[in-house]
């Protein structure tokens, strides 16, 4: 990915937006295909307490991610080295 002079950011080559799309594309079928195929073979009562799971863990970090993010103030390495 390279800067504008705006300071956005884009892909350079149309190859690597097609990958990520795919790559966004591939993990969102494997998130809904699990519990589809869990409830159409008789696992619903499972399927209720995943999504419960995956709600409360899903809530709890993001909230983790927000705030390890904003007492960084940095990219993705500096918020590793904050963090031990």
């Amino acid at each position: 990915m390279e800067t504008n002079k705006t300071g956005s950011k884009k892909f350079v080559s149309k190859w690597g937006f097609i990958l990520a799309c795919v790559g966004s594309a591939v993990g969102m079928a494997n998130v809904w295909g699990f519990p589809y195929k869990l409830g159409s073979n008789g696992g619903g009562a499972f399927l209720i307490a995943y999504l419960i799971f995956i709600w409360l863990f899903s809530y709890v970090g993001l909230a983790a991610e927000y705030a390890i993010g904003r007492r960084s103030k940095t990219g993705t390495v500096g918020s590793y080295e904050n963090a031990w």
